[in-house]
């Protein structure tokens, strides 16, 4: 298998290339300019097939993907931030008409202020909308998620976005362990969509008017396909680490087995998290960490199941709520383990807002702030902040 220095969005965009798929619709925004950018060469090059549609907005481009998705078309796309924001409305037609558009999402801050910089308030906007999502630790799992996630959404009918953190990934170079052009052709395989408006002999309708009368059970029918999605992302990681020796799961354990005192990240913070974790391992501390993929859907019984026991979880939040009830991650896994036996004690920080950096020292702290949970029995503070100026 070729090996490559890659960028997160060049791992992206090769990822992209491979797949081939039949449409791409897309508007520049910081960070992931670059995916489209690239991949904008590669049909200008003629080295992919791929109908490749410059629009106006980003609103504009999710359109054009459900149009091309809805015809039959493979159809993918990529975004970050206010451009994901735009999409939104579109987002949401996207999942009920059970498209299985795939996203390349680079993670930035929304505004207002402006910035540029990575944290995870726009995909965590958005993880209502219908889709699924995994949240990438590093640029290898972009590339090998990206292409999981093409035969996921299509096996589904349901649309995936794969984020990677803005500049600290997108924007560094790494070395990429990629497939070669035919094991993702024969990996993916050809795409038969069920129903597409081009076949005239088996026509469907696409978006009408549903009143009180089947409204409810169509979104029904939505809720328990995503309901039923994890076995299908396992199933996929699965075949994927037994063709080419790199596993996913649903999300990741470090040094969990015996940890009493567990941090959970999501994104390249994760990466940060384990070495932290080694450290405090060297001072004595029972920690472990919990790094969370799979987002939407969120696997919430076996991180339960796994967690069970667990004396005290101190939970990373690169973005905020603003429930008043800390970050999102936070208040998700809080009510996945609410029925939980042995309930842990839980915290949150709020960290990496509009880039600011978090280190190794930074998580060292909170697994020593843990331990004087664990003993003392209580959370003084529930919600915290990392690195910020009060």
């Amino acid at each position: 298998m070729p090996t490559k220095a890659l960028t997160g969005n060049e791992a992206m965009a090769e990822a992209m290339r491979q797949i081939n798929p039949d449409v791409v619709a897309a508007y520049p925004i910081t960070p992931a300019t670059e995916v489209v950018q690239l991949f904008a060469n590669f049909v200008a090059d003629g080295v992919v097939d791929t109908e490749f549609v410059a629009v106006e907005s980003e609103h504009s481009a999710m359109s054009a993907c459900v149009g091309a998705a809805a015809a039959g078309g493979r159809v993918m796309t990529s975004t970050s931030s206010q451009g994901l924001a735009l999409m939104h409305e579109v987002l949401y037609i996207a999942a009920a008409l059970r498209l299985p558009i795939v996203t390349c999402e680079v993670n930035r801050s929304l505004s207002a202020p402006i910035n540029i910089h990575c944290d995870h308030s726009d995909t965590m906007g958005s993880r209502e909308s219908g889709w699924m999502h995994i949240f990438a630790e590093e640029s290898q799992e972009a590339y090998d998620s990206i292409i999981q996630a093409i035969k996921i959404a299509e096996r589904l009918y349901l649309p995936m976005m794969v984020s990677t953190d803005g500049f600290i990934l997108s924007h560094c170079m790494q070395r990429i362990d990629m497939l070669n052009d035919k094991q993702v052709q024969d990996f993916i395989g050809e795409y038969k969509p069920h129903h597409s408006l081009l076949l005239t002999d088996k026509p469907y309708t696409v978006g009408p008017l549903d009143l009180q009368d089947y409204f409810f059970e169509h979104k029904r029918q939505e809720i328990d396909i995503m309901m039923n999605a994890a076995p299908v992302i396992e199933e996929v990681g699965r075949e994927f680490g037994e063709k080419f020796g790199r596993h996913y799961g649903l999300f990741e354990g470090y040094k969990l087995d015996d940890a009493e005192n567990v941090i959970i990240a999501a994104g390249s913070t994760a990466g940060t998290a384990k070495v932290a974790i080694d450290e405090a391992r060297e001072k004595g501390m029972k920690v472990g960490l919990l790094r969370i993929r799979v987002m939407r859907p969120l696997p919430y019984k076996e991180i339960a199941r796994t967690l069970n026991g667990k004396k005290v979880i101190s939970i990373l939040d690169r973005s905020d709520s603003m429930s008043t009830m800390g970050g999102p991650i936070f208040v998700e896994m809080r009510s996945a383990l609410y029925d939980v036996e042995s309930r842990p004690l839980m915290c949150d920080y709020i960290y990496g807002l509009g880039g600011r950096e978090i280190d190794v020292e930074d998580i060292v702290k909170v697994c020593e702030r843990g331990e004087t949970y664990k003993a003392k029995g209580k959370v003084d503070q529930p919600i915290g902040f990392i690195e910020l100026r009060e």
